[in-house]
């Protein structure tokens, strides 16, 4: 029996029972409201019949019916809503009792269904149907469960896919009799025969796919809504096999919804954008928030002219005037990914355009180093892909040899200026570094979003759309180039290649801190001795921001494998839990970043940067497209490693020291010392000294004698000064001359966001 989740814990609950039932396509069909701050419309899934439940069919339907067991051992006393918008659709033999709630949450309370539009009707059973029965009749029926909070639901039906022109060549020759249960089963059929087509037909699939989702409704479905979740059931529908493949949800979201943010731009024009929610995107849309759930997806959008909507497709979207003062836009992707990476920004944003031969300059300075010295690295392209079938740039020769991929930058109009500035010159010069690094990329385009000052970090990653924030772009190119390796980086590490498990974050942040460092060195074309000084500097600044957050954090916020063995484990129904995903000081955060990033550090080092490398570039050959646990990474890794190198390393040991346990790793504790004798560190060391001391003279001494006996102070590489100043912090007292003259002497309000901060 699965354990009851409490909402107001600190775990994420992922509801969906993607075991039985796992979406395969989301089509969303959707208008944006900025009066009344809500995206409304409809959405249609396509599934596929869950593995858990394929494999016990035969047998008897055992694990559908477990489920069912379990949910009505919870829930036999608790009050059962059926909310329908017509009543008539539903079957006059159809009672409250045969109606099975999921027993993974509480259910919603009655003000929160008074959202729906049948409320009167739901509330019109009473008596003895106020409560469900489901000790006799609850298991007849099968429930689909998908993640959803802060939505308002309005209707759910099947979709008649079998009434679309042209579909019969997805049907299979069959006896139809003109029972609904066979007609039933041909439109489950057409969903099978059209969520499986091979990769090559995957245009054919998208226009199937598009007529199917306007196919008219054939029957409405009951529904629930709870804190967590949206329950669907069909009466009388026993299995998942028998379940609707293609439903349509008619729904809105609230205002206060967690999925996305409303809010003006920095030219104070209304905008609304996904912001990287800990609860994700089930605020904005229901489905299976899983990873497991990896799916494809196509989009409408229609809002007001003058808006423009970015999302995260791989197609650059061209809008198109439906009627006066209203547009549409249309996104779509071919390559499966977890619903958590779907983004969308919708604001006044201008594209940031630069004369076509700077542009054409700026690529070919960068292409000289695009490609890898070690060229034969890059014919493990040549390999048969392990993902699922999708149209696979790692396959597509012209994509392998693409340093640059095509990019735009969007921002509001005030700070267009800005972003030509830095920002343009430096997208084509971290996406060629970042190709020399790891090769193909694996999307194929890139828009880049100057997103409102509200935004929480400095960067966020999508598949084909990176936000970053306004702190980026003032006090020169550093912060701004680092930032944009890093989200560039997630490319591989955190989309083309996702946790399976979302407690192992440092799979994402730990690769994308370490390749930052790489990508931005190549970018910046320096010498051996400036990435190793560069390099070491960052280190050392990076270690006294983990031992400052080891320090004053919760220890098992800590551990960056928190679910240890059991990492990667589902319940029966796919349902599971993400240790630790609300807890409000996480967002802040950086210990997967750090510790992950100094893991890989410690292995690079052991085994040879170059070799490290090579490593990688294997790794994300082999694993595009897929879901991996630390161990996947670390037993490939150790493979290739020499004995003689591997110094007794195991996936054990690196488990045991870096990922299961809180605090600074052991490894890395002998370690910390070493950085302080780089160049760069000791110059910023001699720097401190000469500020305390002239500090100490301040104190003592007066304006004219002290302008006698002038100091000559160095300039600052942007983190060098920020390791002086934190230096200067940890002294007791600084006099207000002393500021000025720090001041006076960096220009520090015209450094970067680090600096300033």
């Amino acid at each position: 029996m699965e354990t009851q989740l409490d909402p107001m814990k600190d775990d994420l609950p992922l509801m969906a029972n993607t075991s039985y039932m796992l979406v395969k396509h989301y089509v969303l069909d959707l208008d944006v409201d900025f009066k009344g701050k809500v995206i409304e419309g409809s959405i249609v899934l396509f599934f596929e019949t869950g593995s858990q439940y394929r494999k016990t069919s035969r047998a008897g339907k055992e694990s559908c019916q477990s489920q069912l067991d379990e949910t009505c051992e919870m829930r036999a006393s608790e009050p059962c809503h059926i909310p329908m918008t017509n009543v008539s659709t539903c079957s006059s033999k159809m009672e409250c009792n045969d109606f099975a709630i999921s027993g993974k949450e509480e259910e919603a309370t009655s003000e929160e269904h008074s959202n729906h539009s049948n409320s009167e009707q739901a509330s019109g059973i009473s008596g003895s149907k106020d409560h469900c029965d489901i000790e006799n009749h609850g298991n007849k029926d099968f429930l689909l469960v998908l993640d959803c909070c802060d939505l308002s639901v309005l209707k759910v039906e099947e979709v008649d896919v079998a009434a679309v022109s042209g579909i019969e060549k997805f049907t299979r020759p069959a006896k139809l009799t003109g029972v609904s249960q066979e007609l039933e089963n041909l439109r489950n059929q057409i969903v099978h025969e059209l969520v499986t087509l091979p990769a090559d037909r995957w245009k054919e699939q998208l226009y199937y796919f598009t007529h199917c989702s306007q196919a008219p409704g054939c029957g409405e479905l009951l529904f629930s809504t709870g804190t967590w979740s949206l329950e669907i059931r069909k009466s009388g529908i026993q299995t998942p096999a028998d379940f609707p493949h293609a439903i349509r949800i008619w729904y809105k979201t609230k205002p206060e919804g967690r999925s996305v943010t409303w809010t003006t731009d920095q030219s104070g024009r209304p905008c609304v954008y996904t912001m990287g929610s800990p609860i994700n995107n089930r605020a904005l849309f229901p489905c299976q928030e899983p990873p497991i759930a990896l799916s494809t997806w196509q989009a409408s959008v229609r809002t007001a002219a003058g808006f423009v909507v970015l999302m995260s497709g791989e197609n650059s979207a061209e809008p198109v005037l439906l009627r006066e003062g209203i547009l549409s836009w249309y996104y779509y992707v071919s390559m499966p990914m977890p619903a958590s990476t779907f983004t969308i920004a919708v604001g006044c944003w201008q594209e940031v355009k630069q004369q076509s031969f700077k542009q054409t300059a700026a690529i070919e300075t960068n292409t000289e180093f695009s490609l890898p010295s070690s060229q034969t690295d890059f014919r493990w392209h040549e390999e048969i892909c392990g993902h699922v079938e999708y149209p696979c740039r790692f396959q597509d020769p012209a994509a392998r040899l693409q340093a640059v991929i095509p990019y735009r930058v969007f921002a509001p109009w005030c700070l267009m200026e800005s972003c030509e500035e830095y920002l343009l010159q430096l997208i084509p010069q971290c996406l060629s570094a970042a190709y020399a690094t790891l090769g193909t990329h694996p999307f194929s385009r890139l828009d880049v979003l100057i997103v409102p000052s509200n935004f929480s970090s400095l960067g966020m990653a999508s598949p084909h759309i990176i936000f970053l924030s306004q702190s980026v772009l003032p006090g020169g190119s550093h912060l701004c180039g680092t930032r944009l390796c890093h989200e560039i980086a997630h490319a591989w590490f955190g989309l083309a290649i996702g946790a399976r498990d979302w407690t192992e974050e440092w799979i994402s942040e730990g690769f994308a801190t370490f390749l930052e460092d790489i990508f931005w060195a190549r970018a910046q074309q320096l010498s051996h001795d400036e990435i190793k000084g560069q390099q070491e500097l960052k280190a050392l600044l990076r270690w006294r921001r983990l031992r400052d957050e080891v320090q004053n954090s919760e220890e098992e916020l800590q551990v960056l494998r928190p679910k240890k063995e059991s990492t990667g484990e589902l319940s029966e129904s796919g349902a599971s839990v993400v240790k630790h995903g609300l807890k409000a000081e996480k967002i802040f955060m950086q210990v997967h970043y750090l510790k992950g990033y100094f893991l890989l550090r410690s292995l690079a080092r052991t085994i040879g940067e170059v070799s490290y490398l090579a490593s990688l570039r294997k790794f994300v050959i082999k694993f595009h497209g897929q879901l991996v646990l630390s161990q996947d990474f670390l037993s490939m890794l150790l493979e290739d490693i020499p004995k003689q190198k591997g110094s007794g390393l195991t996936v054990e040991s690196i488990f045991q020291n870096w990922l299961d346990t809180s605090g600074i790793p052991k490894p890395l504790l002998e370690e910390g010392e070493t950085w302080k004798e780089c160049q760069l560190v000791q110059q910023v060391s001699g720097e401190v000294t000469k500020w305390i001391q002239t500090n100490q003279r301040m104190r003592k001494s007066s304006k004219k004698k002290m302008k006698q006996d002038e100091v000559v102070f160095q300039q600052l590489l942007p983190d060098q000064l920020v390791l002086l100043l934190e230096s200067l912090l940890e002294e007791k007292t600084l006099c207000p001359r002393i500021l000025q003259c720090l001041e006076r002497t960096y220009q520090l309000r015209e450094k970067d966001a680090e600096v300033g901060h």
